[in-house]
């Protein structure tokens, strides 16, 4: 059987969700089976879109929503924050680093209001008390 003879033999929302429902056993075995005759395959996609632009755009903008930040466009804010080449308190040049440095990039932000202040090195963000 096909995934759409599967997971959704039916057009219509409603239908679907209840096929779903009532075949749940059935589904999560498919899958099951799909993901062990596909696993380097799965692994080959997930290498490449964890690594896309798209990705990481919307896991930050993810982070600062759960952080608390609140902006009217957050495209808008990741612009600037990618833009953003040197620190806008000790101008040093911002770098994009797995692991925390004194220069790796950091958006600034009020925790009581959550209001967007800066960009700014991760040196200058933990030093700030606003």
């Amino acid at each position: 059987m096909t995934y759409n003879e599967i997971i959704m033999p039916y057009k219509d929302p409603a239908s679907q969700k209840e096929y779903r429902e009532k075949n749940k056993e059935r589904i999560k075995e498919y899958q099951k089976e799909y993901n062990e005759k596909n696993k380097e395959k799965i692994r080959e996609y997930n290498k490449v879109y964890n690594q896309s632009p798209t990705r990481k755009k919307s896991f930050r903008i993810g982070q600062w929503k759960r952080y608390g930040v609140i902006h009217d466009d957050f495209d808008e804010l990741y612009e600037k924050y990618i833009n953003t080449e040197f620190c806008e308190l000790c101008n040093c040049k911002l770098t994009e680093d797995k692991t925390s440095t004194k220069t790796t990039r950091c958006l600034d932000h009020c925790h009581e209001t959550g209001e967007f202040r800066n960009v700014l090195c991760w040196d200058c963000n933990i030093r700030i008390v606003r």
